[in-house]
């Protein structure tokens, strides 16, 4: 009898809601997809449906996520830890996302859950794709957990929507991936809540029967998600809502926030992530928390990033 797998399904539904200038909303019925990375080369030999680095109906390159090499991705995750001040111990590293479905896939979020071998989580790293085939890593440690939930704060420093501004604040509230997932992140500017963001699924177990199943109910999810993003686009452009300059920037970076209570910001060696990124160091204090908004707690000190940028000249991919 095969062992029992820590990677796993999560079908679910994800809805946003834009506050201002503008009311908008939108729901989808999505599927993802848990990789524990020690699990990779198994899952490749016992789902007929699903390959790692090979087509297949669903499939998962190690070269979409990372810096694009297709180097080894704990090896990279483990190297941001370290920076951001988290020691590693050698405890599961699990990646939720969309697999690649008949050779296609497009992100807007992937999440990189970095356990120790207790168990608990001790960062997340908060990887981000927009449509211009960029991206931008945010690496928070674990700070903040209440019932189960946790709970993370930064600045925006990616370009990823043409009718948001560049100066947000991200607040997330997730509780990882078990049984169930549960994911809320919230917008935030200088007047308070722009956007709300939520993601639920329920998890089931990883076969070819599960992700036939998935197929058959949710079809083409890749290629809905990729036209849901330009459709709602143009919605929310013909409500009347300004587009933003893109501004010029290194297209791919990973922002590795410290754990100031393990390692100051200024202590922080010089970081080459890799052919194909960008680096921008942050450094992190402790702040007042701002005034409740809806769907948000206050109360307890948040960490917030300040941007000391200092972008590596960005490499070509090969």
């Amino acid at each position: 009898m095969s062992e029992p797998l820590a990677s796993a399904l999560y079908p679910g539904r994800v809805s946003h809601r834009r506050w201002r200038p503008r009311d908008h909303r939108l729901a989808y019925r999505i599927w993802s997809m848990l990789l524990d990375l020690d699990e990779l080369e198994n899952l490749d030999r016992r789902l007929r449906l699903f390959s790692v680095d090979r087509f297949n109906l669903f499939s998962f390159f190690r070269r979409d996520r990372g810096d694009r090499t297709g180097r080894d991705l704990r090896g990279q995750v483990e190297q941001a830890m370290r920076v951001a001040g988290v020691e590693p111990d050698g405890g599961p590293i699990r990646l939720l996302t969309m697999p690649r479905l008949l050779g296609y896939a497009f992100n807007p979020l992937s999440i990189f859950f970095c356990h120790r071998r207790n168990g608990e989580v001790a960062a997340i790293l908060w990887e981000v794709d927009n449509t211009f085939g960029e991206r931008h890593g945010y690496l928070l440690p674990v700070a903040q957990v209440e019932d189960g939930e946790i709970f993370q704060t930064c600045d925006k420093s990616f370009y990823v929507s043409p009718f948001m501004d560049m100066d947000l604040r991200y607040a997330f509230r997730v509780r990882p991936p078990e049984q169930g997932f549960s994911l809320v992140i919230e917008v935030n500017d200088a007047e308070g809540l722009l956007l709300t963001a939520r993601q639920t699924a329920t998890r089931i177990a990883l076969s070819d029967r599960a992700l036939l199943k998935l197929f058959v109910q949710i079809p083409l999810v890749t290629l809905r998600v990729i036209f849901g993003i330009h459709w709602e686009a143009l919605k929310i452009w013909t409500k009347g809502v300004k587009l933003q300059a893109r501004p010029a920037t290194a297209p791919d970076g990973l922002e590795r926030y410290p754990n100031k209570e393990s390692r100051s910001a200024d202590s922080l060696p010089p970081c080459g992530g890799g052919p194909g990124w960008g680096v921008t160091h942050g450094k992190c204090v402790g702040i007042p928390p701002p005034p409740a908004l809806p769907h948000q707690g206050g109360g307890s000190n948040k960490r917030l990033c300040l941007n000391r940028k200092r972008s590596r000249p960005v490499r070509g991919e090969p």
